[in-house]
């Protein structure tokens, strides 16, 4: 991708992105494409899986923050189900 390219361009001339709408169904067509039930799975659940699964596979929490531009533990911490304190000594045991 080049400067402002979205990866998914929108169907109109008029918009650059797709819209909210499309996502949700490229992702419905995703999940039951494998096999799953598609009212158990959105656009917004789709995001925290991918992070657990990142997290699961590298441990590396401050990674996590980055590509999900929090700037808070806080917001990392919900997304992975995790207890602050544990949080807590995965980011401090990664330095940087």
């Amino acid at each position: 991708m080049v400067g402002s390219e979205y990866l998914w361009p929108g169907r109109f001339h008029e918009r650059l992105n797709i819209s909210a709408r499309q996502y949700a169904r490229i992702v419905r067509d995703w999940v039951t494409s494998i096999g799953l039930e598609a009212s158990q799975y959105g656009t917004h659940s789709v995001r925290p899986t991918k992070v657990t699964q990142i997290y699961k596979k590298t441990g590396n929490f401050r990674a996590l923050e980055l590509l999900l531009g929090h700037t808070k533990i806080d917001g990392t911490v919900r997304y992975l189900g995790v207890e602050l304190e544990g949080a807590l000594a995965i980011a401090e045991a990664i330095e940087i």
